[in-house]
């Protein structure tokens, strides 16, 4: 998680990628079904909890600031995930192609993060440069993050909803 003092929507954004990234590196180094299956359920609660403080907080405080096809492949790249997020959590690391679901799920984060906050022009650059308070934002961001780690502990999190895929 970022730094408590550090408010920015931004920074709190690539912190999550920052995790993810770092669980997906500990998932290709694992050995044995418990401890993936462990890691998967981590890479898959933490990208259902983003997704969803990117959804209903980040994304629409960008709306008419920042590229509309951006914020379009952005929606569209994370129902991607979701449905390979919703078939891990699901699945169990004996299936047949459950390792190859979380490669592909890597690979489709890896790409979403570049459009967010590596490439020239970036989402995250148009956000710095938008009239947008990244402050407030992240403060409405970590306080849905923590209730969502909290009924993540409590009862686990639900399947991750489409917005773009029927």
């Amino acid at each position: 998680m970022a730094n408590q003092t550090d408010f920015d929507a931004t920074h709190i954004l690539a912190s999550d990628h920052r995790k993810v990234e770092d669980l997906f590196s500990k998932f290709e180094k694992a050995s044995g079904a418990e401890r993936k299956a462990d890691i998967a359920n981590q890479i898959c609660n933490e990208l259902k909890i983003h997704t969803i403080i990117e959804e209903e907080i980040f994304y629409p405080a960008l709306e008419g600031k920042v590229e509309e096809s951006l914020l379009k492949e952005a929606y569209v790249e994370h129902d991607g995930a979701k449905l390979l997020v919703n078939e891990i959590a699901e699945g169990s690391p004996d299936e047949e192609f459950y390792d190859a679901k979380v490669t592909v799920l890597k690979e489709q984060i890896e790409h979403h993060v570049k459009e967010e906050e590596k490439q020239h022009e970036n989402m995250f650059q148009q956000a710095r440069a938008a009239d947008v308070d990244l402050e407030d934002l992240g403060r409405r961001m970590l306080a849905k993050k923590e209730e969502l780690q909290s009924l993540a502990q409590k009862q686990g999190l639900p399947r991750a909803e489409m917005h773009t895929v029927n």
